[in-house]
């Protein structure tokens, strides 16, 4: 007789507790970041952002026809492309998009959309529609 016989056959003990889930179990495995806010601030330096071009005479009598066309004839909706600055680096980038037009502010040189300001400075070019 072996000193395991009295608990050789007895059934394996279950536990009280809940089961963990497969992925909280794995969440505990997941990779460990030393250097909080390292990762977003490598993204941050490696974004490029591009300069605002300087527009040419003919460029910018080009846009103020435009915008003139558009006050007298009442155009509501044009194609755009205006500079948008960056907020944390030096430069910005180019956006075109189609706006709704709700007036153009000629005293603040501005063209007021529905859901932007837009000054006159920044316009690279307006396509009408």
């Amino acid at each position: 007789m072996s000193k395991y016989d009295d608990i050789i056959n007895l059934k394996r003990p279950e536990s009280r507790h809940i089961p963990m889930s497969i992925t909280n179990r794995a969440a505990q495995f997941a990779p460990f970041s030393a250097l909080t806010g390292y990762d977003e601030a490598i993204r941050e330096t490696s974004r490029i952002t591009s300069e605002k071009h300087e527009l040419s005479d003919g460029k910018i009598e080009i846009i103020n026809n435009r915008l003139n066309e558009i006050k007298n004839k009442g155009i509501k909706r044009v194609k755009i492309t205006y500079f948008v600055k960056d907020k944390f680096k030096s430069g910005g980038e180019y956006i075109t998009e189609e706006v709704e037009i709700k007036k153009i502010d000629s005293y603040n040189e501005k063209l007021v959309c529905l859901k932007l300001n837009i000054s006159f400075d920044d316009i690279l070019e307006i396509d009408l529609i």
